[in-house]
């Protein structure tokens, strides 16, 4: 009950995290799936890490790109993860005020940068395939960074208002919110007062954020399709369409769960809460858990640096 002791402003001083609305008993079990996502997510981005780090030939564009998104994947997992599995295994529903407020942030903020990384990894295959010849020269290390640092900044500046638009509002001492963590809609649908303005901007948010990535990167794969088929050879059309694949998996299992989370908040009012719930947990781990083990598994050098250490380990 210490979530109804509010502080001097008008919102609890802690919020309750109900788990999966409708699957409390079974949570306990599904909780063991999300330990092993988040653990398979943990050790596969910190070996990607480790071996872009380490290997100076791999400091191109695509690879610091992938080092980017490992990074950003183990952000977005951390914020989240051991929070769920404290709710699920040990009954630990209660988080803070301010602490839900930051968890809100580092969540919506690297999933836009996760977005952003993807739309620009689109484009690096875009100019991989289309302008080979410039390719170096138009995504140099210092491009990259700037592109990095430009998704970093345009994350930072779009997801702030979420939390302040937030600490404005009244909640009328009403704490428990239907959700794993603290999402940006399951926070706003417990405001007592208008909260117009803060749904209104989360949908621009989702709108420059997914909407504009999403374009983005339509685009960019219709032209390297449109130039593919053009390549009269059937090995390299073969080894393009591999190396595209590998990344569109890895966008749809953003996208899909994604969409489908922020059309089922706003309209699916049939939905039962803990597909929603389950659909959102996922939006977060699957990404992070595939990214490793797509990239991994399809890229040669990166799956034969990662054989040369266990062999190395072995002969030891």
């Amino acid at each position: 009950m210490s979530c109804l002791n509010t502080s001097t402003h008008s919102h609890p001083a802690t919020f309750l995290l109900v788990g999966i609305p409708g699957l409390q008993e079974a949570q306990y079990w599904i909780a063991f799936s999300f330990f092993i996502m988040y653990v398979i997510a943990v050790l596969g981005n910190v070996i990607v890490l480790f071996i872009i780090y380490n290997d100076l030939s791999l400091h191109e564009p695509m690879y610091l790109f992938l080092a980017m998104l490992a990074v950003t994947d183990l952000v977005l997992s951390t914020s989240t993860l051991p929070k769920m599995l404290s709710i699920f295994w040990l009954g630990s529903r209660e988080i803070g005020f301010h602490a839900c407020l930051t968890q809100m942030f580092f969540v919506h903020t690297f999933l836009s940068v996760e977005s952003g990384i993807l739309m620009a990894m689109a484009l690096d295959r875009y100019v991989a395939i289309c302008c080979p010849l410039r390719h170096s020269s138009i995504l140099s290390v210092p491009a990259i960074v700037t592109m990095g640092s430009l998704v970093l900044a345009r994350g930072v500046l779009l997801v702030s208002p979420f939390s302040l638009l937030v600490l404005r509002l009244p909640f009328c001492q009403r704490c428990l919110i239907s959700h794993s963590y603290c999402e940006h809609m399951a926070v706003v649908k417990l405001v007592c007062g208008d909260a117009t303005v803060s749904v209104i901007y989360g949908l621009f948010v989702a709108f420059m954020v997914g909407g504009v990535d999403l374009f983005v990167i339509t685009v960019s794969y219709a032209m390297i399709l449109q130039a593919v088929l053009r390549v009269p050879c059937t090995d390299t059309r073969l080894k393009a369409f591999s190396t595209c694949t590998s990344h569109l998996c890895v966008i749809l299992s953003l996208y899909i769960p994604g969409l489908f989370t922020f059309l089922t908040h706003r309209f699916g009012h049939n939905v039962p809460d803990y597909v929603h719930i389950l659909a959102a947990n996922l939006y977060l781990l699957m990404p992070p858990m595939l990214n490793p083990v797509v990239y991994g598994v399809k890229n040669k050098q990166i799956r034969e640096r990662v054989l040369h250490i266990f062999n190395q380990k072995g002969i030891r």
